[in-house]
């Protein structure tokens, strides 16, 4: 299996931490990759038409896309833990984690792209004061509603989380956020020591 990838895009992180916590990574040929939203990869628009990362070509040369699809066909192929729990109650709990962990990425981007990317003339301060605020309601809905779900066993939902909160971090998206989110600071304090996501760290 193939997998575009870039280090500092934590959707493509979120595959490669799950395929680690898998135990499938020897499995997976990781390509580097240069992505834009404004100068398109045509390798990696030749597999996904959207170009977007992360996307898998299996060996059977089937394309996998986008990080969710990808993630659950890694969990299919694992011997070891499963990320995508089997028991309703349980599956669920971890599909909304995700879902809340993707929202804070797609977030985070954004608010990155319109800092960073668009000419200084253009940039729409409301827009990323905007984004900040789905992540600072989602970091408040994390701590006060979600601890009980963070501190059980693994399943995709943390890694989803971890890797939002790594991100916000590494492109300075939030002042401090750790300061008014004790809980949750520590918790991804914590998740952070794993081997997956130590192996991950962004560059």
């Amino acid at each position: 299996m193939k997998l575009f990838y870039a280090s500092a895009s934590p959707f493509a992180r979120k595959v490669v931490v799950a395929a680690r916590e898998a135990g499938v990574i020897d499995r997976i040929e990781i390509i580097s990759t240069t992505v834009s939203p404004v100068a398109r990869n045509e390798d990696l628009i030749a597999a996904n038409p959207t170009g977007k990362i992360p996307t898998m070509v299996l060996e059977d040369g089937r394309v996998v896309f986008d990080s969710r699809v990808i993630c659950e066909y890694i969990d299919g192929l694992s011997d070891n833990i499963k990320l995508f729990p089997t028991h309703p109650d349980t599956r669920l709990a971890a599909l909304t984690l995700q879902a809340l962990g993707d929202a804070m990425m797609d977030a985070a981007v954004l608010a990155r792209y319109e800092g960073f990317m668009r000419p200084e003339e253009f940039q729409w301060n409301e827009w990323v004061e905007g984004q900040k605020n789905k992540l600072e309601s989602s970091l408040d809905y994390l701590e006060s509603r979600a601890m009980d779900v963070l501190e059980g066993p693994i399943t995709i939902g943390h890694i989803a989380v971890a890797c939002a909160l790594a991100y916000i971090e590494f492109r300075g998206v939030l002042d401090n956020w750790r300061a008014s989110h004790d809980e949750l600071a520590k918790w991804y304090t914590s998740f952070s020591q794993r081997d997956s996501m130590k192996a991950t760290e962004p560059s």
